[in-house]
């Protein structure tokens, strides 16, 4: 096997683990950030990186070599392969990772292990063709939203096989979810943890108008053409699609597309005050409005009826159950719980958790029966071009 010098940082990261790892020691720190490494590495060569650092490359290239040579041997020590993948909420990808890694580091298993758990904000096309075919399917599966996980031609064609079986533990979750059912009834779906929708409304904006306090006044026409909305958060536009059509149908689905303004990356969004096209409220994940600077207009409002949430699930198999056990578990674990939580605002359902809300903040889930009623995949399709074919002015 060869490595090319001449070829970009991100690629060479991709296609080798090895790679990653071996760059973050040597002080690419960076690296660490998935969307700083596709960002910056895909705009300079291994060779210029290590350059830059006053690294030799040959020296680097035989390290790596000697560390891609000894994970070969690792993996084939053992007849059977576990394989563990998902993507992590951008907040918390880092601390998670590097916990698992530590606690991997003190097991001792009878099996090989392949893992790959990338950052939400590379998206999921990556694994999209493995989850066609059952045999290609991980062991153990990480990802929020709804899409892939109930998409009739991915994950969801394979909840009516019972591929999937719930072996997180946790049989009551979280005090914080009590009124709201999320454990999955048929036992196969786990939940970690919940990415909750909110209000930052620009106080300097509202131009006299109150500020909204559900979501029923924050679609009541008042704000026309003045709501940013996350749209390049797939996982949270969705579920906000979802639950927007439970609760109001085609026609909320429109009011929704006619006070939308424009698209901003959460961390854009608590600066927009200082921008010159300002929406008056933006929909964001709780976690981003901690991110607000004092002294700010921007105000966090929590909507009475309930933050919609956008569901952080994790998959067995059936099957490799016995083998993934111990990993399950400390993905549902009260380590794993605090850190979603606590660095990440993302309420863990793991109940030793305190996920430190205020117990008078309600959620809206979109609930198992909707879900096993619906064609989810299509809905979010039919959502989706309502609220295009509005935006348009097709109706």
């Amino acid at each position: 096997m060869s490595v090319d010098l001449k070829d970009t940082l991100f690629n060479i990261t991709e296609k080798h683990k090895e790679a990653l790892d071996l760059l973050i020691s040597l002080g690419f720190d960076s690296l660490k950030d998935d969307n700083l490494r596709k960002m910056f590495g895909s705009s300079i060569s291994l060779e210029n990186a290590l350059k830059s650092k006053k690294i030799n490359p040959e020296a680097f290239l035989a390290k790596l070599m000697e560390r891609i040579e000894e994970n070969k041997r690792a993996q084939n020590k053992y007849k059977d392969t576990i394989k563990v993948t998902g993507v992590l909420p951008c907040p918390v990808k880092v601390p998670l990772l590097e916990t698992f890694e530590n606690w991997l580091a003190e097991q001792d298993f009878d099996f090989n292990l392949d893992y790959e758990l990338k950052a939400a904000s590379m998206g999921i096309d990556w694994i999209k063709d493995e989850m066609k075919n059952s045999e290609k399917i991980p062991d153990l599966f990480i990802s929020a939203g709804f899409d892939l996980f109930f998409d009739r031609n991915l994950l969801g064609k394979y909840k009516s096989d019972n591929l999937f079986e719930d072996i997180s533990g946790i049989e009551k979750y979280n005090d914080d979810f009590s009124e709201y059912d999320l454990k999955d009834p048929s036992g196969q779906y786990s939940m970690l943890g919940v990415v909750p929708a909110v209000f930052l409304v620009n106080r300097d904006e509202l131009k006299g108008r109150k500020i909204p306090e559900s979501w029923e006044e924050f679609l009541s026409g008042e704000f026309e053409n003045n709501v940013s909305l996350p749209i390049s958060d797939f996982d949270l536009f969705n579920a906000l699609l979802l639950n927007i059509y439970k609760l109001y149908g085609e026609e909320g689905i429109r009011k929704l597309a006619g006070i939308f303004q424009k698209n901003m990356h959460p961390s854009e969004m608590v600066k927009s005050h200082m921008k010159r096209e300002r929406p008056a409220i933006t929909i964001m994940p709780y976690f981003f409005t901690w991110m607000v600077r004092e002294g700010s207009p921007m105000v966090l409002v929590w909507p009475k009826d309930g933050a919609i949430i956008s569901p952080i699930f994790m998959l067995t198999k059936k099957e490799t159950k016995n083998k993934t056990k111990a990993l399950a578990d400390f993905f549902a674990s009260k380590e794993a719980g605090e850190i979603l939580s606590h660095k990440g605002k993302m309420p863990s359902v793991n109940p030793e958790v305190d996920n430190r809300i205020p117990k008078e903040n309600k959620y809206i889930w979109l609930g198992w029966d909707f879900i096993k009623e619906n064609d989810i995949s299509d809905l979010i399709k039919k959502c989706e071009n309502i609220f295009n074919e509005t935006l348009r002015g097709d109706e």
